[in-house]
């Protein structure tokens, strides 16, 4: 072959690599620090909305803790109102309708990201006790009407699964058994959207491919359930162009 031929096919080799690509990442990761927190008190840089929330420190670091050594079923976070309201302004009320409907499930909300649509979320997490779970999940496509989805692990149960949540009613959509995820150990959990794409990683390794009926839209945050005491860290999120 030619010298002249062989660069032209490199070329056309290049273009079709390049048209199978994944989107790429408009803008760096952005990690939630926790840097300035106060431990022993609510998070700052999260919207603690069921359950009990706060900042500890983990062998010098600060993490986020959702206790639910103290769960009691119904029972929302303090100030719940003016945080719905920061949250979703004047739609707040609707909002409120649907936060004791979450009883079981605790969770928290990123005030500062809106509407993550196409992109990476990712957390760290570990699961200190729970006789009932040992959930970690991560919260988006949150509406102002109170529904949204999770992507969760438990470290009880060993397994990947893709909640729903709708008026108040939680179903799975998608669910990925023997995924090993030992308690007292750090894991990585990780979301990957791309329209009504849905993936699911734990651990660096792919096991949950979802496709939705809509395109994902609205708040992010992260979601544990029940008894659930668990460390979170190293919140991470990535949009795509």
């Amino acid at each position: 072959m030619s010298i002249s031929k062989t660069i032209k096919v490199s070329v056309v080799c290049a273009i079709g690599f390049a048209g199978l690509a994944l989107p790429s990442l408009a803008a760096p990761p952005t990690t939630v620090d926790l840097a300035s927190e106060t431990v022993g008190a609510e998070p700052k840089a999260f919207v603690p909305v069921v359950g009990f929330w706060r900042v500890e420190d983990a062998n010098g670091r600060k993490v986020l803790v959702v206790d639910g050594r103290q769960w009691k079923e119904g029972q929302s976070s303090a100030g719940i109102a003016d945080k719905a309201r920061a949250l979703y302004g004047e739609r707040y009320a609707e909002f409120l309708d649907r936060v004791q409907a979450y009883a079981y499930y605790p969770y928290v909300v990123a005030p500062n990201v809106e509407n993550f649509t196409d992109g990476e979320i990712t957390v760290r997490f570990q699961g200190l006790s729970g006789r009932i779970d040992q959930g970690a999940g991560i919260l988006f496509n949150l509406k102002p009407n109170g529904d949204y989805l999770t992507i969760r692990a438990n470290c009880l149960e060993n397994n990947l699964v893709l909640w729903k949540v709708e008026k108040g009613k939680r179903s799975s959509v998608n669910w990925v058994r023997n995924t090993p995820t030992a308690t007292r150990q750090w894991h990585d959990l990780k979301v990957r959207v791309s329209g009504t794409k849905v993936e699911g990683y734990l651990d660096g390794k792919l096991y949950l491919q979802h496709t939705l009926a809509q395109p994902v839209s609205g708040r992010i945050g992260l979601w544990s359930k029940a008894d659930s005491h668990m460390y979170f860290a190293d919140y991470t999120v990535s949009t795509s162009n």
